[in-house]
């Protein structure tokens, strides 16, 4: 960053929390604000009165973490550093509780800089043991010695091992210059504060991102559905019925669905030269690793950006049907089809539609190999296949991903980071931003807790007596906007670790499971069954090692196309641990490849009737005319009325006089005799009655025009869409009238 834009950022730090706007219609959420994952994660934490810093020069710097995070554990001190994949200090060395997760700034070592206090506070200036003129110019500026740390190495640049920690408190207006070869540490960085009114009238604490408990094993309260605001707006996207939020009372019952593998799995596999080629003994892979798939409307393509070789090539490939793709031959690096010359480990594409910069419109965020750091590494494009480097971005363990959610226009990073100081493992950490190059390059401390595993997430039945008293854990969260709601796939972890199965050579054990959130940061997962799982039959394409597509999805006509990674494995790579490569040359990860499994649309739940029933919504507001379901009753009849929040039916939109629905199809009008539209009541809170017999009822929404248009949200969109918005109703049915013979084929 430069020292002029973060030093806006850095006042944020010192301003007064702000009151929550008035809220209409709804109630008001109180949270308590959520602790750096950074200190969650310390083996001993401490308060920090941190002062507020501003730099007295223009050169660009960054910050780093004194920390025994497995994330921050290599961290460098200095910026002219080189990396080193080592740890800076011994496993379970104990750093002092007031040091452990403090951030520094993260400049050259070669010379001295300045600073001034904004806020009152302390901070901390961190010496060589050999340094004797740093040492002293510390002393002369009022710091007084308080700790010495012994690192586990000696890195470059630096003169020893030792470091002398000191302190002292500083005012507003207080100068001081940090010699060369010394740290800076203990200053404050920027916190958010909100309190804003979604679009579905649900609103945000003022503290945010919200504090969530690590060590609590059970299913997260989701606040929005225990405290539901009094009327939902619903004109944005189809409402679903994942969960009770728009439900008032019903005698239905809920169904979950899961999607069905199609047949012709997989549907990109390794085939050339590129795909098959690693720096790790050859292990053949042709799928993504988080990638994401878009509709780009302008190409008429769908275009998805995946790894070609195990940790070792960037590929990008297209397809005109989202069943088989093709590989261009590019001019970045000729002939092929390779896009990047970083090798990844996981990355994620976001077409973004509200870019006005073309050369921007494409954004990727992706966290190279462990070997080149510990950070991700952030790009922008203009036609997915070109990249402008923006350099090194925030800190994460392997497997992050990232997405925008169009209900906020955030930029959400989705990171991996180990919480074993607790026994939990793998877990996620999350940051938001408001702009993606900037965002993306986020201070130690940024990062809060998001998401682990539970207690309700159970072991399959898997043969494997090891995976017993292993703790499960969350691997990934990838994450799509879909008609109303965000989606996401959990992937999850059952063990054991990686030497056991490398020492088979077969992939690891993870599977997906759906979740839903409508705040964007509290996830609801009402079945834990899991959506797509490895067969664990070496010989079959995804024997093993299933993850989630980026963007999770894209939509044709009627159905869903889930796209998912999977491993075949190879037995004969056992892992020899004399052998090159480590666990990386054995069959863990080779013959890696792309499925897709099929789910009708909006399919996630239904509410079902088998003889008759009703359900009931909560008061709802929209500005629309016509109202449409998505419903499968083809031996039954739905119907609907309209009802004033007195409890009455509001004439003419009665049972009575409804026309019903017989039949299946994911976009049915319901109309009433002498009714006309539903105008009149635009901008009132009323309720929908829903009365069903022999079916089954998967959404209903009201739409602007008789196109049925949701102007929800289409994930990664499709064949028929303009954007990432349905803004074209049963016109984008018409492109994939032929697509369901083509799945059967």
């Amino acid at each position: 960053m430069k020292g002029n834009t973060l030093l806006a950022l850095l006042l944020v730090a010192t301003m007064p929390l702000l009151p929550a706007s008035p809220l209409p219609l709804g109630g008001e959420a109180v949270t308590q604000a959520s602790m750096p994952i950074i200190y969650q994660a310390a083996l001993s934490n401490a308060p920090w009165n941190s002062a507020t810093m501003t730099p007295l020069f223009d050169e660009p710097f960054d910050f780093g973490a004194i920390s025994t995070d497995v994330v921050l554990e290599s961290e460098l001190f200095f910026s002219d550093q080189k990396y080193e994949y080592e740890r800076n200090f011994a496993k379970k060395q104990k750093i002092p509780a007031y040091l452990d997760g403090r951030e520094f700034f993260l400049l050259p070592s070669d010379r001295r800089h300045a600073f001034e206090c904004a806020k009152a506070g302390d901070i901390i200036g961190i010496a060589f043991s050999s340094d004797t003129s740093a040492l002293e110019s510390l002393k002369e500026q009022g710091f007084k010695e308080k700790d010495t740390l012994r690192l586990a190495r000696q890195p470059d640049k630096f003169p020893d091992r030792t470091l002398i920690v000191h302190t002292r408190s500083i005012a507003p207006g207080e100068k001081i210059t940090m010699p060369a070869r010394t740290l800076l540490a203990g200053v404050a960085t920027p916190c958010r504060v909100t309190g804003e009114t979604l679009y579905n009238n649900i609103v945000l604490p003022r503290q945010w991102p919200p504090h969530r408990n690590i060590h609590s094993d059970g299913p997260p309260e989701i606040p929005y559905l225990k405290k539901r605001p009094n009327v939902v707006p619903i004109d944005i996207g189809r409402q679903l019925f994942v969960d009770d939020f728009l439900i008032e009372k019903t005698s239905l019952a809920r169904e979950f669905h899961k999607p069905e593998k199609y047949k012709g799995n997989p549907v990109l596999k390794p085939e050339t030269g590129l795909e098959k080629k690693s720096v790790y003994a050859d292990c053949p892979v042709a799928a993504p690793l988080g990638g994401s798939i878009w509709w780009n409307h302008d190409k008429q393509l769908f275009e998805i950006w995946y790894e070609a070789g195990h940790l070792t090539n960037l590929a990008y490939a297209t397809s005109k049907d989202g069943l088989n793709w093709e590989r261009p031959s590019l001019d970045v690096f000729p002939g092929t089809n390779k896009i990047l010359d970083r090798a990844p480990d996981s990355w994620s594409v976001v077409y973004d539609f509200l870019e006005t910069n073309p050369l921007e419109k494409y954004k990727l965020f992706m966290r190279p190999a462990n070997l080149d750091g510990r950070r991700g590494r952030v790009y922008t494009s203009p036609d997915g296949i070109h990249w402008k480097d923006h350099g090194w971005g925030g800190h994460t363990g392997d497997r992050p991903t990232f997405f925008h959610n169009p209900f906020r226009k955030k930029w959400v990073f989705s990171l991996r980071w180990e919480l074993n100081n607790w026994g939990i493992g793998r877990s996620r950490g999350y940051v938001e931003a408001d702009t993606f190059v900037q965002g993306a390059k986020w201070t130690p401390s940024t990062p809060v807790f998001w998401a682990r595993a539970d207690k309700l997430d159970k072991h399959f039945d898997d043969g494997i007596p090891e995976n017993d008293d292993f703790t499960i854990q969350l691997y990934n969260i990838d994450t799509c906007a879909y008609e109303s709601i965000l989606v996401s796939f959990f992937q999850l972890f059952y063990g054991p670790e990686n030497r056991y199965w490398a020492a088979r050579g077969l992939p690891k054990l993870t599977a997906l499971n759906f979740a839903y959130s409508r705040d964007g940061f509290h996830w609801d997962r009402p079945d834990r069954s899991l959506a797509i799982k490895p067969t664990q039959k070496y010989g079959d394409w995804d024997c093993g090692y299933v993850q989630s597509v980026g963007n999770l999805m894209a939509v044709r006509g009627d159905k869903l196309l889930i796209y998912y990674t999977a491993f075949a494995g190879d037995p004969s790579r056992k892992w020899d641990p004399k052998a090159p490569g480590g666990i990386m040359g054995s069959g863990m990860h080779v013959n890696g490849a792309m499925g897709v499994a099929i789910l009708r649309r909006d399919g996630f739940a239904s509410m079902n009737a088998q003889g008759g029933g009703t359900l009931t919504t909560r008061p709802v507001m929209f500005s629309g005319k016509h109202l449409f379901v998505n419903v499968d009753a083809p031996k039954g009849e739905l119907l609907a009325q309209v009802v004033g929040l007195d409890g009455k039916p509001v004439a003419p939109f009665t049972f009575e006089n409804c026309e019903g629905l017989r039949g299946d199809t994911t976009i049915g009008q319901m109309t009433w005799k002498g009714g006309g539209d539903l105008s009149p009541l635009a901008g009132k809170p009323v309720r929908f009655e829903f009365k069903l017999r022999q079916g089954k009822l998967y959404a209903f929404w009201v739409s602007r025009d008789e196109s049925g248009r949701s102007d929800g949200y289409v994930a990664g969109g499709g064949p028929g869409f303009i954007s990432n918005i349905d803004t074209r109703g049963k016109d984008a049915y018409a492109p994939n009238a032929g697509f369901v013979k083509q799945l059967n084929q």
